[in-house]
């Protein structure tokens, strides 16, 4: 149990640092109605890539691996993972394990905007701009 608070107490503080807000669990809307409002970890999820933005990843253009967004390693998700047959576009992972590949271990889904958002000193909207959306130069043929 300690260990679990001493969790969310980090995960506070860092909710904290890049200005999150807490809920306070009495206003709960669910305990007033007997509905259940559907639990929403965008906030974990931002409190944690605010931690280990550096360990940021894209799913590469094959689809069969990530690359980090820094150095363009290869990584890849780790088999074990709940996240595996799922493969997000965006992560941040907060291990590499090196066997046959280079796995990634605890990995959380997170949106790209969020980079910039909690870490404007280390990425720019060039580094995260999804390749997807620019439009592809026309190739020149000849006749």
């Amino acid at each position: 149990m300690n260990r679990a608070r001493d969790t969310r107490d980090q995960l506070v503080g860092l909710m904290e640092r890049v200005e999150i807000s807490l809920k306070d669990p009495s206003d709960d809307e669910s305990k007033k109605t007997n509905y259940k409002v559907p639990s929403e970890s965008t906030d974990i999820r931002k409190a944690i890539t605010s931690g280990f933005f550096f360990n940021s990843a894209k799913l590469s253009k094959g689809g069969d691996g990530y690359a980090t967004i820094k150095r363009q390693n290869s990584v890849y998700i780790h088999p074990s993972s709940s996240l595996f047959e799922i493969k997000p576009k965006w992560i941040v992972y907060y291990e590499l394990v090196l066997t046959s590949k280079e796995y990634m271990r605890q990995i959380i889904e997170i949106e790209p905007e969020w980079l910039t958002e909690l870490a404007p000193h280390f990425y720019t909207k060039n580094e995260i701009e999804d390749q997807s959306k620019k439009k592809m130069p026309k190739q020149i043929t000849r006749k």
